[in-house]
């Protein structure tokens, strides 16, 4: 009688990096989340601030805003892959659902750049000059309007994405940054860096319309999806707090602190954990979001700022 051997077992796949973007080194941290040390540090063009997978996954593109450049890196081991120069003054970027356009705010320069993608190349189809200072976009999920926030106009304007047209323009509260839309498309979340708040606007017909004020704390920033479709974090960079909203109540459900001037944050893939670029430390902070408290802090480069990782949760 055969005996046959146990089936292998399967071998661990290694976690994929945590990618941590430090502003004002011109550098990316690249971290190690089995043991949260920074294993290489990978030279990009100058202010490198925010940075969006590409549809295929196969690239993360890292947007260099005084480089004015873009830096295409391996998302699943930090290689970089290429350089694609004269972007003017990338500070935001988003590609559009329908993976058709990869659109980019000059942060200095107000004006936002259309590209149209196929995959490979990039070809600017136009340029809208903006209010003053474009900062956060977001696309709606049928690829049809670009929204973004004027940081220091203090609006929100609405871009037609086929025409590349201004269709509405209201107005916000103080130091409008990021931007997030609801999963049922229905609304639109402002973060008022300049206030202690999130700004609601109803998208559903016509210009975006205020309905609420949500109270976070002091410096309302950046957003970032639980996973649930429902719940929203946003880090309150004066308050040093990150706040969990619930997008159909419009309440705060609960807040976590956040040392040390919170900015960009990621989500583990099973929800617990909380990825934050603590600014003004020079630190990636991860949050317990059982525990609510920091359980580690890995020192990165100066004015850290984007942070994102592959292994997250849905968005």
């Amino acid at each position: 009688m055969s005996v046959v051997p146990p089936a292998p077992k399967p071998v661990p796949q290694p976690l994929p990096p945590v990618f941590v973007l430090n502003s004002l080194d011109a550098t990316i941290s690249v971290i190690d989340p089995s043991r949260w040390v920074e294993t290489e540090r990978i030279p990009t063009g100058k202010e490198p601030h925010h940075l969006y997978l590409t549809p295929d996954e196969k690239s993360l593109v890292v947007a260099n805003a005084l480089g004015n450049s873009l830096t295409f890196l391996d998302p699943r081991t930090g290689q970089v892959q290429r350089t694609v120069r004269d972007i003017s003054d990338p500070y935001h970027l988003r590609f559009s659902p329908d993976m058709k356009w990869l659109v980019t705010a000059a942060n200095r320069l107000n004006h936002i750049d259309f590209f149209r993608w196929d995959g490979q190349q990039l070809v600017l189809a136009k340029r809208v000059a903006t209010g003053k200072t474009p900062s956060h976009l977001w696309i709606d999920a049928n690829s049809t309007t670009v929204y973004s926030t004027m940081q220091d106009s203090d609006e929100l304007v609405a871009i037609d994405l086929a025409t590349q047209t201004i269709k509405a323009r209201v107005r916000t509260g103080a130091t409008p940054a990021d931007v997030y839309g609801s999963e049922d498309g229905r609304r639109l979340f402002v973060g008022l860096m300049g206030s202690d708040s999130v700004e609601v606007f109803d998208i559903s017909a016509g210009p975006p319309r205020n309905v609420a004020l949500i109270k976070t704390g002091n410096g309302a920033h950046a957003f970032r999806a639980v996973g649930d479709k429902r719940h929203l974090y946003v880090s309150n960079r004066v308050a040093n707090t990150i706040s969990k909203i619930d997008m159909q109540s419009l309440q705060v459900v609960d807040n976590y602190p956040a040392p040390g001037g919170p900015d960009c944050m990621d989500v583990s893939a099973d929800g617990r954990y909380i990825y934050v670029t603590s600014r003004w430390a020079r630190k990636l902070s991860v949050i317990d979001t059982v525990e609510k408290k920091v359980i580690k802090q890995v020192s990165v480069g100066k004015s850290p700022h984007g942070v994102w990782t592959l292994a997250h949760a849905p968005r």
